[in-house]
């Protein structure tokens, strides 16, 4: 058969899939600045009020709490924090509200502040006073406190 064209190749293939997965955590960060009073006057007759703030950033959707500690001064409680310059020390208090009365401490379900993470880092808010009325001695008065985030 002189006249014939070869027939055309024909292409071969072969398929297949495979499954793309990832598995995304509940995974938190926080960070905190300093809290700075500045001067305190123990003779002034007014508190002595500043605040700071912690950002919490979590998996969206992650239920948090976050607590602070009593401090490391001698005697200290959530409730009457110390800051402390050699033996000495100066009260203060730690609290979740502007007016100062809600108490920031470290237990969670009790005084802890809860919340639940968003799409963007939460900016908590600190408030802290130094009562009037304490006759300390001169000095820098320091304190660190332990900030938990429970997830």
């Amino acid at each position: 058969m002189a006249g014939l064209a070869p027939a055309p190749a024909i292409a071969a293939t072969a398929t297949t899939s495979f499954t793309v997965s990832a598995t995304v955590i509940g995974a938190c960060s926080i960070s905190a600045t300093p809290l700075v009073f500045g001067n305190y006057n123990p003779t002034g007759g007014t508190n002595l009020d500043a605040t700071t703030t912690l950002v919490v950033l979590c998996t969206t959707g992650t239920s948090y709490d976050v607590g602070l500690d009593a401090g490391g001064g001698s005697g200290a409680s959530v409730t009457s924090r110390k800051m402390s310059f050699l033996a000495n020390t100066l009260t203060y208090g730690l609290y979740q509200d502007a007016a100062h009365t809600t108490v920031w401490g470290n237990t969670v379900g009790s005084d802890t502040v809860a919340g639940t993470a968003g799409l963007l880092p939460t900016t908590l808010t600190v408030y802290g006073r130094v009562p009037s009325g304490q006759n300390a001695p001169i000095g820098v008065y320091t304190d660190i406190i332990q900030v938990t985030l429970t997830y």
